[in-house]
């Protein structure tokens, strides 16, 4: 009994320590995960400071180039800090995990790097002249820029987080070529240009303009509200400090004597240097090279600030997913080797405790059975009931546990046994009597059971009769939605509601399956929503009227497809698309307007009673609903529109289909219907909890159940 116990315990000891090996090791993989990423974030980290720094170089070597001053202090400093940044990016190489992405990213930064020394040398000569030296450095910058597109964490969404942190970067190299190429503009002799170079720098300057004003749309798209309200903080910041900067340098001028041109914004500045303005006339309106400079910089820097805060973001939550998951992985494995240990110990004393007790319990049972019982029934069998004393022995197990339990109901086993042995011995005498009546009267009543359930053995195990029975069922529930639809029409609401709220793939079965031709409708993209549970019966009664048009104005071998797309604001929008013979313009045209604004039945209620309902339900809960031609060449596209005061909540997004519409999402914005097609003339539904059950369970089973010797079923 004992190695039983023992193998019965040993049992979950084992999956224990399965399930905890398990977590262990998926602590382990994550730690490893977690520290590739940490790894990855700060090789970025270095990538990003490089390209800064290199672009930076080449804006703060303009003026001195250009001038000459191949060996100025500033040029020499700038380059110093990118050979450093170059340095400590190499040392980010060597640690980071080797995988294939990484190691072809890294080949195209050192491509880039091995032209550095080319591109300094011939900045602003004769070999690469204007426009050429500012894109040169572009074979060093963008390589490095491109790295943030390998970043894991940081946020939950690994592809948004790298577009974000790349669109930014893109910005600042923007900005970066802005500065460079006006900057040149400002303080280049135009008299010494070559014909066509003024026009290519000027062109080129609107095209950088452009493509940062693009870059911060991508920015805004990708990023999360946080990310955009960083970004306006930091220009924020830029702009207060150019208004400082701008106050002291009048104040100076003041001081001195001279006249003071405040400069422009930089949106300004660099509207009216693409016009090809002369130097003169920009200096007239304070744009010069320095105030041009100093509001870029500005620019500059804070995008270089958004791009520094969203690397450390992204290093300090993988450091802190890393420290977790290592601290997680030793917990778990402590706690696993306890657990079992302390398993093992108390299975060993439950072992032992169990075993005594058993063994004592099944000797007493044993006793019981084969002398204590036996010498009773025997006493009684032999001598005058009354004379014979039927009380019983207890076992001798007093405790309170499960053994003593089953040694209390064995007492009262032999209690019972020996009390029964006594009425036996006093109604021996009546008992054959007794036996005969009841025979008798069983009798009858055994042969009308059996033919009662050889009938309905009969009826269950006939396919056609099921069929029929389903029929009726399904006629029953339409003659029932029919007396619906004019408690509808006449205002009342439904009697009962649905208590809770029902996943909206529920509603749509639950008013699949009030229609007759419930196998032809076939669902795609139904999204984990929730209904809420006042709007679930009248979106049910909705549903099968635009399911039952669809249906009965279709082919009857031809599908009606039902799919279910989540709106911006919350909302779903569900579509019924059928292939029948569809409507005229004008006839769309009136019914949408019917259903954007319930009429009172008139003589066309009759005719159109479906319309009517369904458009009465659907003001009833703010719930929009349009019809449009189809796309194909026939039928009619039903467009149901949930606000978000109908789907109660989303459930979380684990195994969810979801159909995503081809259009722009500010056209979807200005109109939820925009992209769609629609629908035609319905018929009714049910509006009680107890509806809902039978659609979503019995018309169904019962359809199956028909059907079960002619097909599978479908699902």
């Amino acid at each position: 009994m004992a190695r039983r116990l023992r193998a019965v315990l040993l049992l979950p000891v084992l999956v224990t320590l399965v399930l905890g090996g398990i977590r262990v090791r998926d602590s382990l993989e994550t730690w490893r995960a977690a520290d590739d990423a940490v790894r990855v974030a700060e090789l970025v980290r270095a990538a990003s400071q490089y390209a800064s720094d290199a672009i930076n170089e080449r804006d703060v070597s303009v003026v001195p180039l250009l001038s000459g001053q191949r060996d100025a202090a500033v040029v020499a400093e700038a380059r110093r800090v990118t050979d450093a940044d170059a340095k400590a990016f190499a040392e980010a190489v060597e640690r980071m995990p080797q995988e294939g992405r990484l190691i072809r990213r890294v080949a195209l930064v050192r491509a880039g790097e091995r032209q550095l020394p080319q591109v300094r040398a011939a900045a602003f000569t004769a070999q690469t002249t204007g426009v050429q030296t500012e894109e040169s450095y572009y074979a060093v910058q963008h390589p490095l820029m491109e790295m943030s597109n390998e970043l894991g964490y940081g946020r939950s969404n690994q592809s948004s987080f790298g577009r974000s942190l790349y669109a930014i970067s893109l910005t600042q190299a923007a900005e970066s070529l802005i500065r460079s190429i006006g900057t040149h503009l400002l303080v280049g002799d135009r008299d010494k240009l070559a014909r066509g170079e003024l026009a290519a720098q000027l062109s080129a300057f609107s095209s950088y303009a452009y493509l940062e004003q693009v870059a911060l749309l991508e920015y805004a798209a990708a990023g999360t509200p946080d990310d955009t309200t960083r970004l306006q903080q930091a220009l924020a910041t830029a702009q207060a400090r150019g208004q400082e900067r701008n106050a002291q340098a009048e104040a100076e001028a003041k001081a001195a004597g001279r006249t003071y041109v405040a400069p422009p914004t930089i949106a300004t500045m660099v509207e009216r240097i693409s016009t090809g303005a002369s130097i003169e006339d920009l200096a007239e309106e304070g744009i010069t090279a320095e105030s041009f400079f100093a509001s870029s910089t500005l620019g500059f820097d804070a995008y270089r600030s958004v791009q520094v805060q969203l690397v450390d973001s992204a290093l300090t939550n993988a450091r802190a997913i890393a420290d977790d998951s290592r601290d997680d992985a030793i917990l778990t494995g402590a706690l696993v080797l306890a657990a079992i240990l302390l398993a093992f110990l108390f299975a060993a004393w439950m072992a032992r405790l169990t075993s005594r007790g058993m063994r004592s319990l099944s000797a007493s049972a044993i006793d019981i059975a084969e002398r204590q019982l036996p010498e009773l029934i025997g006493r009684l069998s032999q001598n005058d009931p009354h004379t014979v004393d039927p009380r019983v022995r207890p076992i001798p197990i007093t405790s309170t546990d499960e053994i003593g339990e089953v040694a209390r109901a064995f007492d009262h086993v032999h209690r019972e046994a020996a009390r029964l042995a006594a009425v036996q011995a006093r109604l021996r005498g009546q008992v054959n009597a007794i036996f005969t009546n009841l025979s008798r009267r069983n009798q009858s009543l055994v042969e009308r059971q059996l033919a009662l359930i050889g009938e309905l053995e009969d009826h269950e195990t006939d396919p056609q009769q099921l069929e029929n029975l389903f029929r009726l069922d399904h006629l029953a529930t339409r003659v029932r939605r029919n007396g619906e639809n004019l408690l509808v029409l006449g205002g009342e609401r439904p009697g009962q509601l649905w208590d809770r709220p029902l996943p909206l793939v529920d509603v749509v079965r639950a008013a699949s399956s009030e229609v007759e031709s419930y196998e032809r409708i076939e669902l795609a993209g139904v999204p984990d929503v929730e209904i809420g549970g006042p709007a679930v019966t009248d979106l049910v009664h909705l549903l099968a009227e635009l399911l039952e048009n669809a249906t009965s104005f279709s082919s009857p071998k031809a599908p009606v497809r039902v799919l279910a797309t989540r709106l911006p604001d919350g909302g779903v929008m569900v579509e019924i698309h059928d292939q029948g013979i569809g409507l005229r313009p004008e006839d769309f045209a009136t019914i949408n307007r019917k259903l954007a604004d319930p009429p009172a039945p008139d003589a066309t209620a009759s005719q159109h009673m479906g319309l009517f309902v369904v458009s009465r339900l659907a003001h009833r809960h703010g719930i929009r609903v349009q019809l449009r031609p189809s796309a194909a060449r026939s039928g009619t596209t039903s467009l149901v529109m949930l606000p978000v005061t109908v789907t109660d909540h989303t459930l979380p997004d684990s195994d969810t289909l979801t159909l995503r519409r081809k259009i722009p999402a500010q056209r979807v914005a200005e109109d939820p219907f925009a992209g769609y097609e629609s629908w035609s003339d319905h018929t009714p539904s049910d509006d009680t909890q107890e509806k809902v059950e039978r659609s979503l369970l019995r018309p169904r089973w019962g359809r199956r159940k028909a059907s079960a010797k002619k097909e599978p079923a479908k699902d």
